[in-house]
């Protein structure tokens, strides 16, 4: 009998690696004899001429896709491609796809790179066996709890063309409202730098020939002109300090909003006590509260549990703590506008709506109400704050260039009047 030291067991054996999907270009001869080409993606050569053979197409060239001289350089995955996915995968199971179909048909259309090949990972998972959610929650940075627990709700109902539907349109209604707010932010923040960089340019390379100019003149400059030259003689003595400042600035900046959730909470309670742009934050944050709560509420989960998602979809610290707080007042028996309307940070119009759904049993559509009506207020704020700042900006720019030319031809001014 063979001791426990003379026992030697099997190493498990190692899983071979995934292959990585690469596009291939592809030319033959349909079922008629016509010559057909394309593009197809896959593993391996092999598996792209047997997928071809079940399309019916006898391939007589099946060739890698070239990498471009200065190699290819992959898309990022954005919020927006998420949200068309879920537009496109819906559609197509409403229309009686399959669904490992669906991400087929979705994936070859696809042109972001990145996309396609998360989706074909996804198929992947769903034909070894797993379930749409379950395949979803492996790639969480593109797919939040609420998305995997949306589509496992619609799964387990038996519904989930039905759910994609919702989710899709959530998703759109989200990135149009991100979209609004970028616009109002990206506007005036493009022409101050540009306002900067002229004046940069001024400063170092248009003031020095004046300066020069100026010294012959053997009189004292104006005060203001003085300044100016000063500013110019500081800049190009220390543009390497300013240009490492600013980025040192910059990059702090980011680090620290990415590690330090203290310093978000103090941004977002900022952001909601800033002029004008605090409208819009608060307007946008009770829309994205309404429609995440719309959305998971119409999908069959609890309140309590829809709360819990809602949390962290607000976006703002101030509104996170106070859904929190209403989900624990609800979760004792509190109405939900009463949670609400105690909380005081949401509008008497969204509290009066909740509780008329509340009354009616329609709140997922009451709620809905709300997130559209806001979601038209921001969009009327953006397009209010920017004909707003459209003269405040040509004003800045004209105090800033015409500042600079005024402080340059002060002094001939002075000259011709003594003359």
């Amino acid at each position: 009998m063979a001791t426990a030291a003379q026992v030697k067991t099997k190493p498990a054996p190692k899983k071979p690696a995934e292959s990585k999907v690469q596009q291939f270009i592809w030319e033959g001869t349909d079922k008629r004899g016509n010559k057909v080409k394309g593009e197809l993606p896959g593993q391996n050569m092999t598996l792209v001429k047997a997928e071809l053979r079940k399309q019916g197409i006898n391939a007589n060239k099946v060739r890698k896709k070239p990498t471009p001289l200065l190699g290819q350089r992959k898309k990022k995955i954005s919020p927006l491609d998420i949200a068309v996915f879920t537009r496109q995968l819906a559609t197509m199971m409403k229309a009686g796809v399959p669904l490992v179909q669906s991400f087929d048909i979705v994936a070859e259309g696809h042109d972001n790179a990145s996309m396609r090949d998360l989706l074909l990972r996804i198929k992947s998972d769903i034909e070894g066996g797993n379930n749409l959610a379950n395949s979803l929650r492996q790639h969480p940075v593109y797919f939040d709890d609420l998305f995997c627990s949306l589509v496992e709700s619609g799964e387990q109902s038996g519904a989930l063309e039905t759910m994609l539907d919702r989710i899709a349109v959530y998703k759109e209604k989200t990135e149009a409202l991100k979209a609004k707010i970028k616009k109002a932010v990206k506007y005036p923040i493009a022409v101050v730098c540009v306002a900067i960089i002229v004046t940069i340019i001024l400063l170092v390379k248009v003031v020095p020939t004046f300066q020069e100019l100026f010294s012959g003149f053997g009189a004292e400059l104006p005060a203001f002109t003085q300044l100016v030259i000063d500013m110019s003689e500081w800049l190009q003595k220390w543009w390497i300090l300013l240009i490492v400042g600013i980025i040192v600035s910059v990059t702090a900046f980011v680090e620290t909003k990415k590690r330090s959730p203290a310093f978000n909470d103090w941004l977002d309670r900022l952001a909601l006590k800033t002029p004008v742009v605090g409208d819009i934050v608060f307007k946008a944050t009770i829309a994205r509260f309404a429609r995440t709560l719309a959305t998971t509420f119409a999908a069959g989960v609890p309140l309590v549990d829809a709360l819990t998602s809602v949390a962290g979809a607000t976006g703002n610290v101030i509104y996170r703590n106070a859904v929190t707080k209403i989900k624990d007042d609800v979760s004792s028996g509190t109405q939900l506008n009463f949670s609400m309307k105690a909380s005081g940070v949401f509008p008497a119009m969204a509290v009066q709506m909740t509780a008329i759904g509340e009354e009616s049993g329609a709140l997922d559509t009451m709620l809905d109400k709300v997130a559209s009506y806001y979601e038209s207020e921001v969009d009327n704020a953006v397009d209010g704050l920017t004909s707003l700042l459209e003269p405040i900006i040509m004003s800045v720019l004209g105090v800033l260039v015409g500042g600079l030319i005024i402080a340059m031809y002060l002094p001939i001014f002075q000259l011709g009047s003594v003359v």
